[in-house]
C-alpha cells in the first residue's frame, strides 16, 4: 500500500536528491552532484544526488553529535515509540520501496527487493521491542556498598552502506544503533544510493533533528572521511574484505569501535543422503542466484559427495535452467542485473579465466537461452564441474552468478578443503543424517552455519564472520548489546 507521495521513476527527468544532515535536506558544500544509473539500462540516469566530501561528513557528524545526547537521554518507551511509528510508515510504502530497489540496484522484485523492503519494517518492530532490554547487572558486595553497571549508547555511529541489499544492510544497523540511543550517519553506496535517502525521508519524520543523517557520494571521498572522523565513536562497515581492512586500520589508529561484514566464499556441503528435489530447491536459494550472486552469503562452493555428484548435479541443472533472467521490476523474473559495467566485467573475467582452465566442464551455461542483454547489465548463471578447491574461481569472491562443483569423498576431506579459505562467514550443510549434519557443522570455520536450508538471514539471529570475513555481530538482541552500546561501573560506598 502506497501512501501516495512517494515519488515515481518512470518519469523522463531524473529526480534530483539532496542528503540529510541535521533535520534538512541539503547539497554538497560544492554543488557538485553524480548521477545515478540504473543496472536496468546504463543509459538512463534516474536520480542525482550530492557529491559529498570531508566538510559535507563534519556537517553530518557534527549535527549526530550534538543530537545525541538528547536523544539517549529519553526513556526507553519514547525510543521504542519512535521506532514503531517509522516501522509502520514504512509498512505503507513497501511495495513502494520494492520497486525502486528493483530499479536502484537490479534485485528482481519478487524474490529480493520485496523482501527485503519487508524485512526493514521487521527489524525496526524487533528492535524496538528491545529498547526495554538496555539493562545493567548489580553484584553483592555486602550492605555498606553498592554496585552497579549501566548500558550506554557509544555516541555517533557511522554506517557505510554496499550496493547489492542497501536496504536489507541498513535494516542490520539503523534500528539497532538508534534504539540503544546512538545517533547514526548513514553513507549511502555511491551505485545504490535512492532507497536509503527513501528511507531516510521516512525516518526523519519520527526522530529529532541530527539524530539520523546521510551523506552521499564516493567512498574514498566522503566515506573515508566518515571514518577517520575523530566525532565518530563507532564505523559499522558491510562490503569487501580488502575495503574493510582499511576502514579497520585507519578507524583503529584513533581506536574507534570497529564492526565488519566482509566478504565469503561459503561451502555448501551434500552428503549422499540428501539427493532430493527439497535440497536441491535449498541449494539453489543457497547459491543467491536470485540476487545475481550478488551476496556476501552466496554458497558459491558447492561439494557434492562422489556417489550422488552426478544425479544431483542434474537434477540442479534442469532447475536452475527454469530460472527467468529479466527485467528485475517484472513479477515474473527470478534472476535480475548486476549493478554495474565494472562488475559484470569482473564476472566476466572470472568466467573467462574457469572456461580456460584445463579440465574443467560447463554443467550449465545460462547464456544459451539468455534473451535480455543490453542496455542492461544481465549476466546468466554459470555451474562449472571437475573445479579444484585451489583455482582462483573457487577461492575468490566472485560477487556474480557462478557456481563452482567440487567432488569429495571422506567427511574429513570435505571439512579440511571447506575450511580451506580465507574467507569463513558462512556455510551450508544438507544430510538427513542429523547427527552428521550437526557433527560437520561444527567443524565448519563459519560464523552462520544452516544445515539443510539455505535462505537468508533472520532478525534476532547472531549474524557475522569469522577469519577475514570480518568480526562483530549486530543483527540480534546480544548484537546491539554488544555492537552499539558500552558498559559503565559504578561503586558506590554507603556508609
Amino acid at each position: 500500500m502506497s501512501t501516495g507521495t512517494f515519488p515515481s521513476f518512470e518519469a523522463t527527468a531524473p529526480r534530483a536528491y539532496q542528503m540529510l544532515i541535521d533535520g534538512s535536506w541539503v547539497d554538497a558544500a560544492t554543488g557538485e552532484t553524480i548521477d545515478v544509473i540504473t543496472p536496468i539500462d546504463r543509459h538512463r540516469v534516474i536520480a542525482t544526488v550530492p557529491r559529498g566530501r570531508a566538510e559535507d561528513a563534519d556537517r553530518a557528524v557534527r549535527a549526530a553529535a550534538a543530537a545525541q545526547p538528547g536523544w539517549a537521554a529519553l526513556t526507553f518507551t519514547e525510543r521504542q515509540r519512535a521506532l514503531l511509528r517509522i516501522a509502520d510508515d514504512l509498512e505503507e510504502v513497501v511495495e513502494d520501496l520494492a520497486a525502486l530497489t528493483a530499479l536502484d540496484t537490479g534485485n528482481a522484485l519478487r524474490t529480493q527487493a520485496r523482501p527485503e523492503a519487508q524485512l526493514l519494517v521487521t527489524a525496526f518492530r524487533y528492535f524496538a521491542g528491545l529498547a526495554g532490554e538496555l539493562k545493567g547487572v548489580t553484584l553483592p558486595v555486602g550492605t555498606d556498598a553498592l554496585s552497579l553497571s549501566r548500558r550506554l549508547p557509544l555516541g555517533v555511529v557511522a554506517g557505510i552502506l554496499p550496493w547489492n541489499s542497501p536496504l536489507m544492510i541498513a535494516a542490520f544497523k539503523l534500528p539497532a544503533a538508534l534504539v540503544a540511543g546512538n545517533a547514526v550517519v548513514l553513507k549511502a553506496a555511491e551505485d545504490a544510493p535512492t532507497t536509503i535517502l527513501e528511507l531516510a525521508r521516512v525516518c526523519a519524520r519520527h526522530l529529532p533533528a541530527g539524530v539520523l543523517g546521510v551523506v552521499t557520494g564516493y567512498g574514498p571521498e566522503v566515506g573515508h572521511a566518515l571514518v577517520e572522523h575523530p566525532g565518530v565513536d563507532k564505523v559499522s562497515f558491510t562490503g569487501s574484505t580488502a575495503t574493510g581492512s582499511g576502514v579497520a586500520a585507519r578507524a583503529g589508529e584513533r581506536l574507534a569501535h570497529v564492526s565488519l561484514e566482509l566478504g565469503g566464499k561459503s561451502p555448501c556441503i551434500v552428503f549422499p543422503d540428501a539427493d532430493t528435489d527439497d535440497v536441491v530447491e535449498q541449494v539453489l536459494l543457497a547459491t543467491r542466484f536470485a540476487r545475481q550472486g550478488q551476496s556476501c552469503t552466496s554458497g558459491s562452493r558447492l561439494f557434492l559427495h562422489d556417489a550422488i555428484h552426478d544425479s544431483f548435479l542434474e537434477k540442479l541443472v534442469r532447475r536452475v535452467g527454469e530460472l527467468r533472467v529479466g527485467d528485475p521490476r517484472e513479477e515474473a523474473t527470478d534472476i535480475g542485473c548486476i549493478i554495474n559495467q565494472r562488475q559484470w566485467d569482473r564476472v566476466q573475467g572470472f568466467i573467462d579465466e574457469g572456461l580456460a582452465a584445463e579440465g574443467v566442464q560447463v554443467a550449465y551455461d545460462g547464456r544459451d537461452t539468455l534473451t535480455v542483454g543490453e542496455p542492461g547489465f544481465y549476466h546468466a548463471p554459470m555451474i562449472l564441474t571437475q573445479v579444484d578447491n585451489d583455482w582462483r574461481i573457487a577461492r575468490e569472491e566472485i560477487f556474480g552468478p557462478v557456481l563452482s562443483v567440487l567432488r569429495w569423498h571422506e567427511e574429513d576431506e570435505v571439512v579440511a578443503m571447506a575450511n580451506d579459505s580465507h574467507y569463513g562467514l558462512a556455510a551450508f550443510v544438507f544430510a538427513r543424517d542429523l547427527g552428521m549434519a550437526l557433527r560437520t557443522a561444527q567443524r565448519i570455520e563459519s560464523g552462520w552455519v544452516q544445515v539443510n536450508q539455505g535462505g537468508g538471514q533472520q532478525v534476532g539471529q547472531s549474524y557475522g564472520g569469522m577469519k577475514a570475513s570480518g568480526q562483530g555481530r549486530e543483527f540480534s538482541l546480544e548484537g546491539m548489546l554488544e555492537g552499539f552500546t558500552q558498559i559503565q561501573q559504578i561503586n558506590v560506598r554507603l556508609s
